[in-house]
């Protein structure tokens, strides 16, 4: 004799959105609430991610209308090989310049340049408002790479806080639901035995 496995009933798909006569108000607000979750899960995320784009660009844009360049002179020789670095390097080495601001004043700083340029050399270097070398200026794609990685990374960022927010609002509901069922069962369940005929 063989034995049929037992047979578990399908789950039915958006139960709480259908009529339903042990479908509870709670469980209709219950589905109010996820859906509007994951509707401001991917608004909120979407709009996250693109206002920290544009915020990194404008303030790519901004740095760019900071600094300016300038024709410097190398005041020592650049070192023939450059030192071990961390792996960032790009094989660029320090050495002291000099350059003549708008107002006529003569600036000195350091600056990287590629080993090997000899002592007198010209070379452009970026300063800023105060008369500083600076690094220079993201730009051009990089920029719109560095504004894009940006976004990608605030949008999920944003859309994990909303849907955090969203699950402790559920977790709530689905408590106090299960408070009102023991405080029912408190009612009925002593009262269990007597639709048995005991």
């Amino acid at each position: 004799m063989t034995r049929t496995p037992p047979t578990t009933a399908a789950p039915v798909r958006l139960w709480r959105w259908r009529r339903n006569p042990l479908r509870r108000p709670s469980d209709m607000v219950e589905a109010w609430i996820v859906l509007a979750t994951w509707v401001l899960v991917l608004l909120c995320g979407t709009l996250a991610g693109v206002l920290a784009a544009r915020a990194s660009d404008a303030s790519f844009a901004e740095r760019r209308a900071e600094l300016r360049t300038v024709s410097a002179v190398l005041t020592d020789d650049a070192a023939k090989t450059p030192a071990t670095g961390s792996g960032y390097d790009d094989g660029r080495v320090w050495a002291g310049v000099r350059w003549t601001g708008p107002d006529g004043a003569v600036h000195t700083d350091r600056a990287k340049v590629y080993p090997g340029a000899p002592a007198g050399s010209t070379i452009t270097v970026w300063t800023n408002r105060s008369g500083r070398v600076v690094p220079a200026p993201v730009t051009g794609a990089a920029a719109g790479a560095q504004s894009a990685l940006t976004g990608a990374l605030v949008a999920p960022t944003a859309a994990a806080a909303v849907w955090g927010v969203g699950w402790i609002v559920r977790s709530r509901l689905i408590r106090r639901r299960l408070a009102e069922w023991d405080e029912e069962w408190k009612q009925i369940g002593p009262r269990w035995g007597n639709f048995s005929g005991t």
